[in-house]
């Protein structure tokens, strides 16, 4: 099956997993790639055999290392790139919502009403005389 081949190919070849993540490519097009020329190395050279990419990867790394765990820094920038800010104002605003009616519901707790002492209706009295 040419899927499971491809599969296998992209194995072999991880330097293409580079180009799906910064959104360079897509799958899609790398199988279609696939499906039309196979392992053919003239189509592929541009994306296996690329070493300056290399180099600069390694530096980004390095700087990377030191701040955001196992993400380059141009995975970092894409990704605030990709960040809806509408989105994320909204989803703020609601959980400060959620936020103070928490605090309202926890101010009535602690408040609690002052009941009157119960008194016992002496014996001899009758209701209400």
């Amino acid at each position: 099956m040419k899927k499971d081949e491809f599969k296998e190919f992209v194995k072999n070849n991880p330097k293409l997993i580079k180009y799906v993540k910064n959104n360079e490519m897509t799958w899609q097009k790398f199988y279609e790639m696939y499906d039309l020329y196979g392992e053919e190395e003239s189509v592929w050279q541009d994306y296996i055999n690329k070493n300056t990419d290399d180099k600069n990867d390694k530096t980004i790394n390095k700087a990377s290392k030191a701040g955001i765990a196992g993400l380059t820094l141009s995975e970092v920038v894409n990704w605030f790139k990709n960040v809806d800010l509408d989105g994320l104002q909204e989803g703020i605003g609601n959980v400060q919502r959620v936020l103070g009616v928490v605090q309202d519901f926890s101010k009535k707790d602690n408040t609690t009403p002052t009941k009157e002492a119960y008194k016992p209706r002496p014996l001899y009295k009758h209701f209400e005389d």
